[in-house]
């Protein structure tokens, strides 16, 4: 059974940073695709990073990029989200999520392209 444990929300200022963990149960990352996500209530979950496969080539969302980092521990089957210079809009519940084999570049931020998905963890950036 795969499971997904996200963790390490919270609130913080305007300008702080975080870093989101993901621990995988029965799922490892090697050939395999993952990726972030985030809500807010009433809107679509959007794609804002991933890891696709098999190329192993990490993508950002244009509302993120250069301020959230994407990395991983296979040894640890932990993936991590690092969010710099945090603004209130950042504000949302986050997700990560995950699928076996293969997932193209171009379908790797869509949510509809992933099997399992964390329980969330929610982050408050106060202005």
């Amino acid at each position: 059974e795969v499971q997904l444990q996200a963790s390490g929300g919270g609130l913080v200022q305007a300008g702080g940073s975080l870093r989101l963990s993901c621990t995988a149960s029965g799922f490892t990352f090697d050939d395999n695709a993952i990726g972030w996500f985030r809500q807010v209530p009433g809107k679509e979950r959007e794609g804002i990073s991933c890891i696709s496969s098999p190329d192993g080539r990490t993508y950002y969302s244009d509302s993120v990029k250069g301020r959230f980092t994407f990395s991983r521990d296979n040894a640890k089957n932990t993936m991590y989200l690092q969010i710099n210079s945090l603004k209130p809009e950042d504000t949302a519940v986050y997700y990560c999520a995950a699928r076996f084999n293969r997932l193209l570049p171009y379908m790797c931020l869509d949510p509809s392209s992933y099997t399992f998905w964390g329980q969330g963890t929610l982050v408050t950036v106060s202005s």
